[in-house]
């Protein structure tokens, strides 16, 4: 495989978790501000709201608004917790294969 192909294959992976990243973000903003916005003592009001809180969670796997307080919530929010982590392990194996040397 040659150099140039190599790139395309690397920037085509990190694309891909890109698009699908910022998919899961917006259905889960959706689901976090619908579980959220009426939990008596959450912070979660808005949909700015939301939004934020997940993409922390994507970002950092952490964040200054209070666990979710809903069953449906922290369901959520465990699958965005996974996919965070998955997709991190995954972007460096991605990474990885591309400094792999080839055996040919």
């Amino acid at each position: 495989m040659t150099w140039e192909e190599r790139h395309r294959r690397l920037v085509g992976r990190l694309l891909l978790v890109l698009v699908l990243t910022l998919a899961v973000d917006a259905v889960g903003t959706v689901l976090v501000y619908v579980f959220e916005r009426g939990a008596r003592g959450g912070d979660i009001h808005t949909f700015g709201d939301a939004l934020f809180f997940t993409t922390v969670q994507l970002l950092t796997v952490s964040s200054q608004i209070r666990n979710p307080l809903t069953t449906g919530g922290r369901l959520v929010d465990v699958a965005l917790e996974v996919w965070a982590v998955l997709v991190v392990a995954g972007s460096a194996g991605a990474v990885a294969a591309f400094f792999q040397v080839a055996d040919r």
